[in-house]
Parts: C-alpha cells; structure tokens; sequence
C-alpha cells in the first residue's frame, strides 16, 4: 500500500527561502548555458538530430497522442497548468495537430480545485520522505499508477510539463516504435561514464547507446511507455539513494533516470531540436512546437540580457511561487527577442481569457 505524504502550506518564509533557493539554483544554470550555447548543436551526430520538417507517419493505427501533464497542487504548479491547458485547448485542432485527449496527472494524492476546470486523475506521491525533498522523483512513479489505472485510447503519449505552452500545432513525432524527444545539451551520458555505468552496465552496450534527454517532452507509445515506466521509477531511486550520482546530477537526475530507463530497455529516441524553445537563450519561436519558459528572462531597458542579474523588466515563473501572476504583464522593451516577446503575449492572453484568474487558491 503506497501511502500518502502529509500535505501543509507553506509559511512565507519558507517561501522566500525557496525562491532564494531557485534564483542561485538558477543563476548556476544560467552560467552553464552561456558557456555552452555555442557548441549546443555539436553533442550528438548528425545522423541523431532531424531537421525541423514536419513528419507525418501512415504507419501508425492511431497518430493521435495523449497529451499527460504532471504536477502539483501547490499554487506554483496551478497557474502553469491552467495556462498550459488553455493554450491545448486553442491549438488542438488546428491543422498539423495530432493532439488528441488532456490529462493532469496529480501526484498530490488529493483532488483540488482545478478538478472541474482541467481533466485530473488523481495519483499518489511516492511514501513519505522517499523523494528526499526532490519533487520531480513522483512524476515516473506517477505515470506507473495512471497507466494502470486509467484506459487511454490514443496509441501514443506526450509527457509535458506545468511550464510548456504550445506557440504550434503540434503533430505526432514519433515514428512507430520510435519515440521523439528534445536534445538538451546538458544532458551528456558520455561525461557521466563512470557514473552511468552503476545503472548501465557495459554488457548492455555503449553509453551513447543512452540518449542526450529527459522525459519531457517525449512523445512515445503508451505500450512501450508501460514498459519504461516502472524501471524510469526504480534507475530514478536507486540514482537518488547514491550519494556520488546525487551530487553530479542534482535536478536533473530524474531526467538522466529516464534516458538509462529507455536504453535498458532497448530503446533510442529520435531527437528533435524543433520540438522546444527556451527563451530566452532560443531567441525566435519560428517553426518549433512548445515553449519552455523554465528560465528567467531578465533585460535592462535597453533590452540586454542580463545573465542572471534581477532586470528592469523581467519574467520569470519563480517570481509567483505562493499564486498567479497578474494579468496584462507589461511587454518586453524594445530589442528584446521575439521569443521573450510572444511568451508574454501568450501568458497575457491565456489569464486575459481564464474565469477567475486572480482568485483562484489551493486547497
């Protein structure tokens, strides 16, 4: 019997800390990205990365996915899925959508108040103190349950985020027993070897048999999901449980779980660079599918980045743990990229048009 963490709110300054916490958590990132961003493209082979071209699959039954969305009940993850269902619901059947069905998956163990506003099924964290204070570590075991506990009709799955907003129709990029997922280039099991290989032993081939991915966003078959889902849950515990791999990974450990999880099981992901933007280091929306605003966008009035350091203007998601942010933020300055420009237009439009946006609480 999985029991059920004890759910409290948070104090406020328990509140600050964690926003503390996620700025410094943040600004390191941030370092990392701009030292990388320029060999970004050079991780993986060619023969690895398809070309930002739509693809569309006749050998599939059914093209159509299920959109399944982790997450919270807490505020913070509230506000992101009500945006994220809202722009599902108006790019859903635009031409070049495969989008089929919408669940949020709430690993909470509780129904709360967005039951009637979002299609939920309502799932159990992991047993009390097992993630260790990592929260993500409920989304593998979160999809083992609602897989066993639910009949989704479409033959394949996109696994998103609170924090994704559809700015495209996005179709179906998987191909057969091939899942689709997005390249991050922080994500590199060949600098990991020493690590990986407490995971993936080296009978089960070579390292950069793992893919450079996380599980989000991936569009992969339910069937194969099935079969990935419980080891993603188990390479998740054991990679927390030691200590060595726990301080190299850190918050990305859940995401290098489920790349070993998919290459102990044999499978390879074809890996798409359109499938995601992330303002504001990705600076047009053009072609790719979802926008990943996980990063804060900070510019002084001139409209420079400003690597970090709190802007003039700026947006970023963790400035609104404890509730929503307002509607009609202001817009960007002038030469701030498009990218940055259209996230907040979409941010607008969606609390423009959301009953009840600034009302809205936990519980």
């Amino acid at each position: 019997m999985i029991g059920r963490k004890g759910m409290g709110r948070a104090s406020p300054i328990l509140l600050v800390l964690l926003a503390l916490g996620f700025f410094f958590a943040s600004y390191n990132l941030l370092t990392v990205v701009i030292h990388n961003k320029a060999s970004y493209s050079g991780l993986w082979g060619a023969d690895r990365l398809i070309e930002p071209v739509i693809q569309r699959h006749g050998n599939a039954k059914n093209s159509k996915y299920h959109v399944a969305l982790t997450a919270t009940d807490a505020p913070y993850s509230q506000w992101q899925c009500r945006i994220m269902y809202y722009w599902y619901k108006k790019v859903k059947d635009m031409p070049g959508s495969d989008m089929g069905k919408f669940t949020r998956v709430l690993h909470s163990g509780n129904a709360d108040n967005l039951m009637e506003e979002i299609p939920t099924v309502v799932v159990d964290p992991l047993p009390g103190g097992l993630d260790r204070g990592y929260i993500v570590l409920n989304r593998p075991w979160a999809f083992v349950q609602w897989l066993e506990k639910t009949t989704v009709e479409e033959e394949y799955i996109l696994m998103a985020e609170p924090d994704h907003i559809f700015v495209n129709p996005l179709p179906n990029l998987a191909h057969g027993n091939s899942p689709a997922g997005y390249p991050f280039f922080y994500i590199i099991p060949a600098e990991n070897e020493k690590i990986i290989r407490k995971f993936y032993p080296e009978e089960k081939g070579p390292v950069t048999d793992i893919d450079p991915i996380g599980n989000s966003p991936v569009i992969i078959k339910k069937s194969l999901l099935e079969e990935i889902a419980p080891t993603w849950v188990n390479v998740s515990l054991r990679m927390k449980d030691d200590p060595e791999t726990d301080k190299a990974f850190g918050w990305v450990l859940e995401m290098y779980a489920y790349a070993v999880a998919s290459a102990l099981h044999g499978v390879r992901h074809i890996l798409r660079k359109d499938f995601m933007l992330q303002p504001p280091w990705d600076l047009e929306v053009g072609k790719t599918f979802i926008i990943h605003f996980t990063y804060g966008c900070d510019y002084n009035l001139k409209g420079e980045l400003t690597y970090g350091k709190i802007g003039e203007w700026r947006f970023d998601k963790r400035s609104y743990l404890s509730g929503p942010p307002p509607r009609n933020l202001s817009l960007p300055p002038p030469g701030v990229p498009e990218s940055v420009i259209r996230l907040v237009k979409m941010v607008n439009e969606a609390t423009a048009n959301i009953p009840g946006w600034n009302t809205l609480t936990s519980g």
